[in-house]
């Protein structure tokens, strides 16, 4: 019985070292991707894109968040023609604009980021690129999106995330910086 428990912790231990290293590593290789090889993406890997968005946390476990998937080139490339600094559409091969219920009483701008890391932490284990172009707090940029993909008013885009084959080499920068960091106090 001893060797079985043995075993068992051996085994347990060595396997959450090594997941808990492949979220570490996933993390801190995390890069914003700008250029894209467009082309079709699995639905598999969509699926678990989106299941990453869900599984964030939430303030009271709220959950304000819905998601837009865009996979029609048309629609990506006339929010492109809106979108200044997410001109990327045009050779990405799919986006997801993460909108939350705006709600007095939630915590939907915290909520939805925290989905969207999710998306962009999913994003980049599946070997894929994506970026985070904001929406909000721009009312331009809201009014584009929501009239583009017919967005009801309860909701806000917060951003849109284009996501595709990284064209091109990427690479992580290493934005750790000890001067920001405080410790018992400022």
């Amino acid at each position: 019985m001893k060797k079985i428990f043995l075993i068992f912790f051996l085994v347990t231990f060595l396997f959450s070292n090594i997941f808990a290293a492949e979220t570490l590593t996933t993390i801190m290789n995390r890069k914003s991707v700008r250029s894209y090889e467009r082309g079709k993406i699995d639905k598999k890997d969509i699926d678990t894109i989106l299941q990453a968005g869900f599984a964030a946390p939430s303030a009271r476990d709220t959950r304000p968040w819905e998601f837009v998937v865009i996979d029609n080139y048309k629609k990506m490339d006339a929010l492109a023609e809106k979108l200044p600094y997410a001109k990327m559409l045009k050779e990405a091969s799919i986006a997801i604009i993460v909108c939350g219920k705006a709600d007095p009483n939630n915590f939907w701008i915290t909520d939805c980021s925290a989905a969207t890391e999710n998306i962009l932490l999913a994003v980049e284990d599946l070997g894929l690129g994506g970026v985070w172009t904001a929406v909000y707090p721009d009312n331009n940029k809201i009014d584009a999106v929501r009239k583009e993909l017919n967005i009801p008013n309860e909701y806000i885009p917060l951003n849109v995330i284009p996501i595709g084959k990284p064209k091109g080499e990427f690479s992580a920068k290493n934005k750790y910086d000890k001067n920001k960091i405080h410790i018992n106090k400022w």
